[in-house]
């Protein structure tokens, strides 16, 4: 996609450099007028998850969209669903052996072509390509009402598996996994339309069609993984996800709700 097709009312922003795109984010919310993508070039001190480092290099996707929606933090939770459909929808643009439809096919997902990349939406906020984590996902709020949705996807590098914590998926790039090449800026291009169709979707309609959406792209569902809470675990058949956005397991207990946490395959 091309800056032609730039979502109508969203801003943009693109950096050489910067400490973090949600600290700048944070910097520049107060005085911007509506949604607004930060991209940067180069990131010089990202983070993901619970205060952990965001590895980046040079050519990767490191960008935030600061905006100011309506209704508490529970509903602005959810953006992180209309994120990751969007990324969905961008890597698959991007790449042409991708096909974005949904199979209906719990045991594959996705209507691949054969031999084509396999993409997924692992829960809560990361996407999945190869079985390898491509991208993740970031939301945090301040004191103004402002959200920040910092999202990075390994377009061409992505870190020494050493670099990531123990049990957790491996890292992988668009570029090792289907020889696209893709820069910041096309993939910025592919992802604001897609999260601004999202977006109205969800404004217009709620959480039921995002819902259902991102089911029908997500990893291991209707099979058994472990969800991690501080230091508390459960394991059990990943079952769905409900209007919370929370995860629900089939335990030996019967149905678990786990509103937040790391799912280990």
């Amino acid at each position: 996609m091309s800056t032609k097709d730039w979502p109508v009312g969203y801003g943009r922003i693109i950096l050489p450099e910067v400490d973090s795109t949600l600290s700048e984010a944070t910097r520049q919310a107060p005085s911007l007028a509506g949604p607004t993508w930060i991209l940067a070039l180069r990131q010089t001190t990202g983070r993901g998850r619970r205060g952990r480092a965001w590895v980046d290099s040079a050519g990767n996707f490191a960008a935030t969209l600061v905006m100011h929606p309506e209704g508490g933090p529970e509903r602005a939770a959810l953006r992180s669903f209309i994120a990751a459909l969007a990324l969905y929808d961008a890597v698959c643009g991007c790449c042409p052996g991708l096909d974005p439809g949904p199979s209906g096919n719990n045991s594959k997902r996705l209507r691949i072509r054969s031999g084509a990349a396999r993409i997924a939406l692992k829960w809560p906020n990361d996407v999945l390509l190869n079985g390898g984590k491509l991208a993740g996902i970031l939301l945090e709020s301040n004191s103004t009402g402002a959200l920040s949705i910092g999202i990075g996807v390994n377009l061409l590098n992505a870190p020494d598996a050493t670099q990531v914590e123990q049990g957790a998926v491996p890292p992988v790039s668009l570029l090792s996994e289907t020889g696209a090449n893709v820069t910041p800026e096309d993939f910025l291009n592919a992802l604001a339309p897609a999260f601004a169709r999202y977006e109205a979707q969800f404004k217009t309609y709620g959480f039921a069609p995002i819902r259902t959406a991102w089911l029908d792209r997500a990893a291991r569902l209707g099979q058994v993984i472990t969800a991690r809470m501080g230091t508390a675990e459960q394991t059990g058949t990943f079952e769905t996800v409900d209007d919370s956005g929370a995860l629900i397991l089939r335990t030996n207990q019967g149905l678990q709700a786990i509103p937040a946490g790391e799912v280990y395959f």
